[in-house]
């Protein structure tokens, strides 16, 4: 059985491990997956906002535009047990496979203050003519993610979804696992808009805080 980091991903491979299908989300769709800001969030987006206006974003090396641009807005999706998180490793063994590495953020709840498994799986785009595909690296992070999940809930078909960040742009992807106990699991992959961080600020969020109560919710 082979193991494979994120960071190792590429479109050859991925499709290697999975029956993958693509395809772009209907922007109806994409718009109803969305619940309203309270006033307080509002007024702590605005604050976000902000502090990113005048300043270089594009410049800002990962760690700040992670910490200024990217977190906080993650941390107005949380609700109840459900937080932000950086830096969370994943490891999952599908019958031919296994994923193992650390995403750049989640949201997911936690129990005595460990994180359980996530449901919004969020990677940083390295930047660069040489970086990879953060596409393909989202991917795998997100069938780690699915799998984890499926001991939870054996839920024979697993709905997961990720993102990946470039600058202050978000991208969106839900994914739809198939098939895990299989030699080749089947990876649907729907697409969102892509949304910009500080002119769209507002629906990332109402997306982001739909996810988390879909989940909670069930």
């Amino acid at each position: 059985m082979c193991t494979y980091t994120f960071s190792q991903l590429t479109e050859e491979v991925i499709h290697a491990l999975v029956t993958l299908d693509e395809e772009d989300g209907a922007l109806e769709e994409w718009q109803s997956r969305q619940i309203a800001l309270t006033d307080d969030e509002h007024r702590r987006l605005e604050d976000i906002k902000s502090t990113l206006h005048h300043r270089h974003i594009v410049v800002m090396n990962e760690a700040t535009l992670w910490s200024r641009a990217i977190y906080p807005i993650l941390m107005l999706a949380e609700q109840g047990r459900v937080s932000a998180w950086s830096g969370v490793p994943l490891k999952a063994a599908y019958p031919a496979f296994v994923l193992e590495g650390e995403v750049d953020g989640a949201l997911a709840p936690a129990t005595g203050g460990r994180i359980r498994p996530p449901y919004l799986i969020v990677h940083e785009a390295k930047r660069g003519l040489n970086a990879p595909d953060p596409l393909y690296q989202l991917y795998g992070e997100m069938l780690a993610a699915a799998r984890i999940n499926s001991a939870q809930d054996s839920a024979a078909e697993q709905e997961i979804f990720g993102c990946y960040t470039i600058n202050e742009t978000w991208a969106f992807v839900r994914g739809t696992v198939s098939e895990m106990e299989s030699e080749k699991p089947t990876f649907a992959a729907e697409f969102a808009p892509v949304y910009h961080g500080i002119l769209e600020a507002e629906q990332i969020v109402q997306l982001l805080k739909f996810i988390v109560a879909k989940q909670i919710t069930g």
